[in-house]
């Protein structure tokens, strides 16, 4: 087997139209400016896209950059991330996905791989170190997520796929690679519209081999130490994946209930990750490599399935009112097939039971009631009755028949499980994520909520405690590397560790700026320099967070993106939970101003020149 030391710098370009592909060499300095994963494939699409195109058209492109730490054996590494423009919001987006494709695609030779174009008829694309070939995927249109991949990896070692959902354009269509997923904003849309089934990497060509494999070693040793100290990586994750999230979540107050008006139910451990650990016989079904061991399966009513993510379970269960491990399940994995975004679907479901109450529409769809969900999650992906509407996503359906209001969704993109009006950093951070609603653009709830580092209701610090958020988990997601390492990343490091919750939170809250320069999150540039053998320190590190994080939002305001967009749904301004005695609602234009001066953008939020010059970018 040949060895790549370091990265091979190689980025693929494959032409749907024209059926062809070519190749080129990631320029040193973009390796620098912007690691791999993410940012590259940013920068790389705003080099060759330009603003306005339509998400669903030709001239839409889709990059799978892989982080330079895939393939090396650092802890959790096994992910790659994939970028395009969104039919859901029509503006940039972002996933990342710990499938075997990444691994695949890495040992073929390449750090990356691009597509372009439209093929006038279904196709798959095969790569080998040689390069690409474009093959007929008639037989495959039609098959679902498992069934694609089951012929695909017949010809390589893993494999990236749509389900019938991304072949009919479902614009929360998502995408598979062996039992993961990646695509919210609806990728698998975009790959649907180029008639392209999926894309499978022959893989096991190359081995990867750190540049100073002895620094590499030591910096692996200790993570591993810090993920099997760390009381959340090595205890909570491990043996209850991230639906332990459940009962943190009910206890904090800001748990999904009955499209996010309650905050809190008192049925909401039987569906938590304890639960279902106890009830249904579960076992490790994770990424490889993976230290962290977050995914599982079990046995629901005779029948191994995989335990639902979080997101999904707080989504379909406490979100529409029911407590059915086996119902979720059952959800989890209709979707799993059709290649739908748990997220988005949950949420979508929960304004439909909503709109019917009220009125709006006429459905069977009822909180509290699985009548009906499996039915509508299939014509959803069918795109057939009302699912052809609820295939649209909440911003326009509610367009569409009234209630937006309640619908739960910023820049077009449906809320994940986190009630914001319980923590106000993270509801800042919802409103100013580059991709619409995402909780992994900052995690903020995890510190307010879970570990009482901040004050969550608390305004001062805000500003300057998120934009550092977004940066680091900007530059982990171009690193390329599990975010869920940051839990033992940055909470094992002795100052954290051995500081006193209260005195933490007293600092976090009122000297935010001050407290997130003594962070430590040197781990991650140190794998990185080990890694390519090129110097990273941690405050290069997080400036390239910063880089991405201003790239992407230029990107988006191209687009049209501007303060109008940085806002919640109206629920979270003007609506208390049910479950907080004082009625809280969320002061999100107290902390917008201050955000967009300590990033700064403009008052209209928009990237200033001299923000733009200072992180090297190129305006177009």
């Amino acid at each position: 087997m040949k060895e790549i030391i370091g990265t091979s710098n190689k980025v693929l370009e494959v032409d749907l139209t024209s059926g062809t592909f070519s190749e080129f060499t990631i320029s040193d300095q973009d390796r620098k400016l912007y690691l791999g994963g993410k940012g590259l494939g940013l920068k790389l699409l705003y080099d060759r896209m330009p603003a306005g195109v339509d998400p669903l058209g030709e001239e839409n492109q889709v990059a799978f950059m892989m982080g330079v730490l895939l393939g090396t054996g650092a802890p959790c590494a096994g992910r790659f991330a994939a970028v395009t423009k969104s039919p859901l919001t029509g503006i940039m987006v972002s996933s990342s996905c710990g499938g075997p494709f990444g691994m695949a695609l890495k040992t073929s030779g390449w750090d990356g791989l691009i597509i372009k174009g439209k093929s006038d008829k279904p196709v798959y694309i095969s790569i080998d170190s040689a390069g690409a070939i474009i093959k007929d995927a008639g037989d495959l249109w039609g098959k679902d997520t498992h069934q694609a991949q089951e012929v695909l990896n017949q010809e390589g070692s893993g494999a990236v796929v749509i389900g019938p959902a991304g072949e009919n354009l479902v614009s929360y269509a998502n995408l598979c690679s062996g039992h993961r997923f990646l695509g919210r904003g609806g990728m698998g849309a975009v790959l649907g519209s180029k008639n392209l089934k999926g894309i499978v990497a022959k893989g096991k060509e190359f081995k990867i081999i750190p540049k100073n494999k002895a620094k590499f070693d030591k910096h692996k040793k200790k993570a591993l130490k810090y993920i099997n100290a760390n009381p959340v990586s090595s205890d909570k994750y491990r043996n209850y994946g991230t639906n332990t999230h459940v009962n943190l979540c009910n206890q904090g107050g800001i748990l999904p209930v009955r499209n996010f008006t309650k905050g809190a139910h008192g049925e909401a451990h039987k569906v938590s990750g304890e639960t279902i650990k106890d009830r249904y016989d579960t076992k490790f079904s994770t990424c490889k490599p993976c230290s962290i061991l977050c995914g599982h399966k079990g046995t629901f009513d005779g029948q191994e399935r995989a335990v639902p993510e979080y997101e999904t379970v707080g989504l379909f269960g406490p979100n529409l009112e029911i407590f059915d491990p086996v119902k979720i399940s059952e959800w989890n994995e209709i979707c799993s097939l059709a290649g739908l975004d748990t997220i988005s679907a949950g949420v979508t479901i929960g304004w439909a039971m909503e709109a019917t109450e009220k009125g709006l529409i006429e459905s069977n769809l009822k909180f509290g009631s699985p009548e009906g969900v499996s039915d509508i999650l299939k014509d959803i992906s069918e795109r057939k009755g009302l699912g052809a509407d609820l295939a649209m996503g909440t911003r326009a359906l509610s367009k569409k028949y009234g209630g937006e209001d309640f619908a739960i969704q910023v820049k077009g993109m449906e809320v994940p499980a986190y009630d914001p009006r319980g923590c106000f950093g993270h509801a800042l951070g919802y409103a100013t994520a580059n991709r619409g609603a995402c909780h992994l653009s900052t995690a903020a709830f995890s510190v307010e909520v879970f570990f009482k580092m901040a004050d969550p209701y608390a305004l001062r610090g805000k500003a300057s405690f998120i934009k550092f958020m977004e940066n680091l988990y900007a530059a982990v997601n171009s690193l390329h590397i599990c975010q869920l390492t940051a839990f033992p990343f940055q909470l094992e490091p002795p100052l954290i560790k051995f500081t006193p919750v209260p005195l933490l939170n007293i600092f976090v809250t009122n000297f935010s700026a001050i407290a997130m320069r003594l962070m430590d999150v040197s781990l991650w540039p140190e794998f990185w320099s080990s890694t390519t053998g090129v110097k990273l320190s941690m405050f290069d590190f997080l400036k390239v967070g910063e880089r991405v994080h201003v790239l992407e939002r230029y990107m988006n305001t191209r687009e049209g993106i501007s303060k109008k967009d940085d806002t919640l749904p109206a629920r979270f301004l003007t609506e208390g939970r049910t479950c907080d005695a004082k009625g809280r609602t969320v002061p999100l234009e107290k902390m917008l101003k201050r955000y967009y001066q300590v990033r700064g953008f403009d008052q209209n939020g928009i990237p200033k020149d001299k923000t733009l010059k200072k992180f090297k970018i190129e305006k177009k």
